[in-house]
């Protein structure tokens, strides 16, 4: 049999991939918070990274109803409405979680409750925020939440411990190479999953 050369050299496409949709998830509503901070750092680096396209979704704003139920009120389904639909047209996450009493925020884990299908087959990454710990213990905490819904997390995390003295009054990490080397190595990570997960659902929908 004679291959011909169109076989025997495959055409591929020359065209760039889509941008990776990230939706960046604030997790903090509490007074005073210093996530609008973190949010600001990160989503600046975020902006540098090419093929990356970020969605903040804030706790504060979003205003998610406490008690999950099948049939929330029409004031309630709107706001849970918005969203969904933005969690669903998310590739990947990035989370930016603070550490209260060893753990994560209660409505960053009523915002996870309140979905399932918008999170599977899609990486979550982490950023984190606190004193002495960093956030690391709300981060370990989460991937086990994330795990059930059939998410795959990030090793790697950014992480801020002491944050409040980290930062000049306009928001400015005051020693920024490492950080910033950390939020490129997320990103790099961040974006290697998630067009390969992608890639992998348009190929064949995920069954969980």
């Amino acid at each position: 049999m004679t291959t011909t050369a169109a076989s025997a050299h495959p055409t591929t496409s020359t065209e760039p991939a889509a941008p990776l949709k990230v939706a960046v998830i604030l997790g903090s509503n509490r007074d005073g918070r210093f996530g609008p901070v973190v949010a600001a750092w990160f989503l600046a680096r975020a902006a540098r990274h090419p093929g990356v396209e970020t969605d903040l979704i804030d706790v504060a704003e979003a205003d998610l109803p406490a008690a999950i139920t099948f049939s929330p009120d029409a004031d309630a389904a709107a706001r849970l409405g918005a969203v969904s639909a933005r969690l669903a047209d998310a590739d990947a996450f990035v989370v930016l979680t603070p550490e209260y009493n060893h753990s994560f925020p209660a409505p960053l884990k009523t915002l996870i409750d309140w979905h399932s299908a918008e999170w599977q087959a899609k990486p979550v990454a982490f950023v984190g925020y606190g004193g002495i710990s960093g956030g690391l213990r709300a981060v370990e905490h989460l991937r086990q939440v994330f795990a059930e819904l059939h998410t795959v997390t990030l090793r790697d995390t950014v992480s801020f411990h002491n944050a409040g003295a980290l930062f000049d009054d306009e928001g400015r990490h005051l020693d920024p190479e490492p950080a910033d080397a950390a939020a490129k190595t997320l990103l790099d990570q961040l974006v290697w999953w998630g067009t390969a997960l992608r890639d992998a659902r348009k190929a064949r929908p995920y069954g969980a």
